[in-house]
């Protein structure tokens, strides 16, 4: 019954937002999509972690990437947060490719600035890669096979 009531209420608050309708174990959330995403504490992190690990020993352990291309994506107007999209490298390696996310769940991929002179300009929206694979996430520093 509380989680009917929590449901509840997390519909009517967010009722005049865009909406992003996503199904969860227990319930079907209605959030907007600068909101997605939250701090799972520490123990529910390392369990997540370890389980991955456990079930997918040979997978990339982890990915490193800086603040200053996180900034300049999320600096795009009309940002409201990130997209992930795994691929491969040409040496076979694994990586992420991000883009910056508009309100609507579209990838920004072009935007126009209106200038001091009141000219608009056009610029490509960031496609971003060059990550860390974070080997270290393991038990100490370790190097992949290469």
């Amino acid at each position: 019954m509380g989680e009917v009531r929590c449901l509840i209420t997390l519909l009517n608050r967010f009722k005049n937002n865009k909406k992003l309708t996503i199904m969860t174990k227990n319930a079907l959330e209605t959030r907007s999509l600068a909101e997605v995403g939250e701090d799972i504490g520490l123990e529910e992190g390392k369990r997540l972690v370890q389980n991955f690990r456990a079930a997918n020993p040979d997978a990339t352990p982890g990915y490193f990437i800086g603040r200053n291309i996180i900034d300049q994506v999320l600096s795009q107007p009309g940002c409201v947060g990130i997209r992930f999209n795994k691929c491969l490298s040409d040496n076979n390696e694994e990586h992420l490719v991000y883009t910056g996310v508009d309100a609507e769940g579209k990838d920004i991929l072009q935007f126009s600035v209106v200038t001091n002179t009141g000219d608009i300009e056009k610029y490509d929206g960031i496609v971003a890669d060059r990550i860390i694979i974070d080997w270290s996430l393991l038990d100490g520093p370790k190097q992949p096979n290469t």
